[in-house]
């Protein structure tokens, strides 16, 4: 028989060794004659709680009553009852005497009286905790009573424990038994372990042993009585001693008092029914209450209501109580958000309350959520976690950015949203110094050179002012290959003021990267043309740097006089303005095309920023290019092949040999030299020559061509600007233009969009048309008119 009933509690083994579980120190209070204990999985170390009963035999009424509490556990399951997970019976013997024990494994649980002396909660949060917790424990006496015809038989403090979410459930099974109203006849106990209940928790009925009036009565008047000795303890704060505590209300709340005395009326039939207490009770209607309730139901929410809810939750986690929120609130809506049930805004919400955790608590309850939310299509959802970025972003790892984050966040660089791309930007402020140099290098770079020649304004200067706050961490190649054509070749000649402003801020701020021939031959050639820039804030800005880098140059003229050549190499003297940039524009869409309109009207009418638009322009207003630029014809003559004017991207060509038109230009990288521009007078005469064809109107045409072709460019360029970032320069090469003045025009003519085309013949081009609709039959009224002739004569 004892093996029999070992076999029904799930027992297997001889005793506690047998067990997949550490049981730890035990908690100094339990129901009955249990002991609960903490324990751990000898799998992976998780928490559980392991309930232990011992008697002298097996035939031990405790025993027995503990064999029933476990079957009883392990079949009847509830969000609000205890979660079993295992049980074993284990049987000792210390010479003559033997011992049994009975093991039951629950999820980590803690006595109710503990939990609450460790919260410490009072006034308000106390009652908004109370309330909370009565009614999970009314739902789970109405679950049983109602749904399963189940009376517990003892419903007090100590059967009540708390999770680690603060939740509280019911448990103490042993007294459990059907409720059998329907056999009025049956004289015998209704709760066959009714014995192991205290005194003090029966009721009137129940310590006459009146089964026939219990049969009679509701099947929750037993369990209703139960409830009502539970808020009695709970609220005073002490262990009910007799039953005539029970009429001591002081310490009762008054929203609560009338339904108190309902659960405690001497006639059973008459008792509150739990499910109307947790339903009807003006006590339950509480903030904290409401917003659990919420949560636990948003999967049967509109849209609308979780847009309204997730809005107002920031400033409702603040007036509930603080452990409830990191330990309820907290992973409920993590998880929500995690299976997409909740709306955008909960992103606020949830970075707001786990800004009053730990750093480690962050990183392992947060920060996971975080991370996965990355991944999500919703265009709202990846639009919060950008503009929160500086909340959590140094609490990335370096392998979870490079790995699992960036990813997702490049997808943002080409997104058909302005506003998401300028967030994706700014964004990499905080990422970039996570990125490894191979992402950097391989990925970052080449988005941010098609940002810097976005349609966005606001954008492209952002794009700039990030370049240099992010130049330290670049490496010294891309540095060399990467800074100086960004920030002169694009930044100083876009036709936006603040971006100018913004490229001359950034060469400032990472002079300490350039050396001095460097400063001297390709910075501050770009910066003295913006000294008449039509912007006064550009035209300041420069005045300052010209000051800063004269001083460096200056500095290496005093080495060198002094005998040390080890200036001669780098620039990289300490100076002010070394500092982080701050972004030029707070809003894309108020700061964006409207403030544009201005500084557009005055740059393209500014002769330094013409040669950057188109080719064309390039050319036909060299008239007015050539007075601001202070090299000489012979200076020109000297330096090596120019940029190619068809070109607006001054970060150079890719490795795999793409827009090989434009052959005359080197690696974008190293040789760059964006002050030079080709001869005029060759290229003049090309044009020349051109218009001298039998064009009607060459300039309309020329004219509405010109605008067409930076746009061809830009699409080639956008290809794949950054490819070459570590390449060689491309091998071919082709010839500039001023060294064809007078070849033949071909297909290849760059200048043939502007020219009519050639005609087919040069012989007869009036003849031809003298006659009107000229038809194949030419050579026979030629020959006529030969004959006309010879008849003549």
């Amino acid at each position: 028989m004892f093996k029999f009933l070992k076999g029904v509690v799930a027992g297997s083994g001889s005793g506690p060794n047998n067990l997949p579980y550490n049981i730890g120190e035990p908690y100094s209070s339990a129901w009955g004659s249990w002991t609960h204990s903490r324990g751990t999985s000898k799998d992976d170390g998780s928490p559980v709680s392991i309930f232990s009963l011992s008697g002298s035999n097996a035939n031990d009424g405790h025993l027995a009553a503990g064999r029933n509490g476990v079957k009883r556990l392990r079949t009847v399951r509830h969000p609000n009852i205890l979660s079993f997970l295992h049980s074993t019976e284990a049987e000792t013997s210390d010479g003559s005497t033997s011992k049994v024990t009975i093991y039951i494994v629950t999820e980590p649980v803690m006595p109710l009286s503990e939990k609450i002396k460790e919260l410490g909660l009072e006034g308000t949060q106390r009652d908004e905790y109370y309330a909370w917790g009565l009614h999970r424990i009314a739902k789970a006496v109405s679950f049983l009573n109602n749904d399963c015809k189940l009376v517990h038989g003892n419903v007090c403090l100590a059967s009540v424990v708390v999770t680690q979410t603060l939740d509280w459930k019911l448990h103490a099974f042993d007294v459990l038994s059907e409720f059998d109203g329907n056999s009025e006849a049956s004289t015998g106990p209704m709760l066959q372990y009714e014995w192991l209940v205290g005194a003090q928790y029966k009721p009137m009925e129940m310590s006459k042993s009146d089964w026939a009036t219990i049969r009679k009565s509701p099947p929750w008047s037993i369990d209703s009585w139960g409830l009502g000795c539970l808020i009695y303890e709970l609220f005073s704060g002490m262990k009910l001693s007799k039953t005539e505590e029970l009429r001591n209300t002081a310490s009762i709340p008054k929203s609560l008092l009338p339904d108190y005395q309902r659960l405690l009326s001497s006639m059973p039939s008459r008792r509150l029914n739990s499910s109307k207490l947790a339903e009807n009770s003006e006590y339950f209607q509480n903030k904290l209450v409401d917003t659990i309730h919420f949560m636990e139901i948003l999967n049967l929410k509109d849209s609308v209501e979780k847009d309204t809810f997730f809005r107002k939750l920031p400033n409702l986690a603040e007036q509930l109580p603080r452990q409830i929120v990191l330990k309820k609130l907290l992973p409920l809506l993590a998880s929500s958000l995690e299976f997409g049930s909740a709306a955008a805004p909960a992103l606020t919400a949830l970075l707001k309350m786990g800004s009053w955790l730990s750093p480690e608590e962050f990183s392992s309850k947060v920060l996971p959520t975080i991370v996965k939310l990355f991944a999500s299509n919703d265009r709202a959802i990846r639009v919060g976690l950008l503009q929160h970025i500086d909340q959590y972003g140094e609490s990335l790892s370096a392998q979870i950015v490079d790995e699992q984050v960036y990813p997702h966040v490049v997808t943002g660089f080409s997104d058909t949203s302005a506003f998401l791309r300028e967030l994706t930007l700014k964004s990499m402020l905080v990422l970039a110094p996570k990125l490894s140099q191979r992402t950097i290098s391989g990925s970052l770079l080449k988005y941010l050179s098609k940002l810097q020649v976005d349609e966005e304004p606001a954008i492209r200067t952002n794009t700039t002012i990030l370049l240099g706050n992010i130049a330290s961490y670049l490496n010294e190649g891309t540095r060399k290959r990467v800074l100086i054509n960004a920030f002169t070749v694009r930044a100083l000649r876009d036709t936006f003021s603040p971006a100018r402003g913004a490229g001359i801020m950034a060469l400032c701020a990472t002079s300490s990267t350039y050396d001095v021939n460097e400063v001297a031959t390709r910075i501050l050639p770009n910066i003295v043309v913006l000294t008449i820039d039509p912007d006064s804030d550009v035209r300041s800005k420069a005045f300052q740097a010209i000051d800063q880098f004269l001083q460096i140059v200056k500095q290496y003229h005093e080495k060198t006089n002094a005998g040390d050549s080890t200036g001669a190499a780098s620039g990289a003297i300490p100076l002010p303005g070394n500092a982080l940039l701050g972004w030029a524009m707070s809003s894309l869409t108020q700061k964006g095309k409207t403030s544009e309109q201005t500084p557009l009207a005055s740059a393209n009418s500014s002769a330094p920023l013409t040669p950057v638009v188109s080719s064309a322009s390039s050319v036909m207003d060299s008239s007015n290019i050539m007075p601001v630029r202070v090299s000489s014809s012979e200076d020109i003559a000297d330096q090596p092949a120019p940029v190619s004017p068809t070109s607006t991207d001054g970060w150079g060509e890719l490795e795999n040999g793409l827009h090989e038109e434009h052959g005359s230009e080197k690696d974008g990288w190293d040789d760059i030299e964006p002050l030079e521009e080709p001869k005029p007078s060759p290229a003049l005469a090309n044009i020349q020559a051109a218009q001298k064809r039998p064009v009607s109107q060459p300039k309309p045409q020329g004219t509405s061509l010109q605008p067409k072709n930076p746009v061809r460019i830009s699409k080639n360029e956008d290809d794949d600007l950054w490819g070459s970032i570590a390449a060689p320069p491309p091998k071919s090469t082709s010839k500039p233009l001023n060294l064809k003045p007078n070849e033949k025009v071909d297909n290849d003519d760059p200048w043939a969009a502007i020219a009519a085309p050639p005609p087919t013949t040069r012989a007869k081009p009036l003849s031809a048309g003298r006659g009107r609709a000229a038809k194949p039959a030419a050579p026979k009224l030629g020959a006529q008119r030969i004959n006309r002739t010879s008849s003549g004569m």
